[in-house]
């Protein structure tokens, strides 16, 4: 039973009803979060344009703002967003064996030098950011150069908000949508 009520498609304004239907066609579902949002119209808007931008704009694939997303919410047990952006990274390459050896990406020769800095960055970010050494730092900036620095951190506070949200609601992962939302939202159904 949910903390707080998740609005549907029909209890929503015109204007939302465009990002659902977006969710929906680019997902297969709307996630419980925003329909959550949904209960604040602004914030909705401005939680999902936030997130587009964080994640599909700038110089850095999208597979390693997933993985830092990923990492970030295994340190922070959020089951909700951990079964979402488990299941975006994988169908974005990462491989399986690489979200197993997340826990221990320090030793593990499946991440590169660069993904380990990124990796290092969301761990301190999430768990003591008072303590991001110079030294990190300038690991950090060997890969990346500042503005895809912005683009890790966003995508690491982001989520770490997120995170927080959805647990405090103790969200369980999202459902696939039903047929009937889908015809709502005129989807058709997919026979794959």
């Amino acid at each position: 039973m949910p903390r707080l009520s998740r609005l549907s498609r029909s209890e929503v304004s015109p204007e939302l009803t465009e990002v659902y239907d977006r969710f929906l066609q680019d997902r297969g579902n709307v996630p419980y979060f925003f329909r959550t949002l949904a209960h604040r119209p602004e914030i909705f808007k401005t939680a999902t344009a936030h997130m587009n931008a964080v994640l599909n704009t700038g110089s850095l694939p999208t597979q390693l703002k997933e993985l830092v997303v990923v990492r970030t919410s295994q340190l922070n047990a959020t089951s909700y967003c951990l079964a979402s952006h488990t299941a975006i990274s994988l169908r974005l390459g990462t491989t399986l064996e690489q979200i197993e050896a997340l826990h221990h990406w320090q030793d593990s020769p499946l991440f590169s030098e660069a993904e380990k800095a990124a990796l290092d960055l969301a761990e301190t970010m999430t768990l003591n950011s008072l303590h991001y050494s110079d030294e990190q730092l300038a690991q950090l900036k060997r890969f990346y150069a500042e503005g895809e620095i912005i683009e890790l951190m966003s995508a690491i506070g982001l989520f770490n908000y997120f995170n927080r949200f959805n647990n405090v609601l103790q969200m369980e992962p999202t459902k696939p949508a039903t047929a009937e939302e889908l015809a709502e939202a005129g989807i058709p159904l997919r026979n794959d």
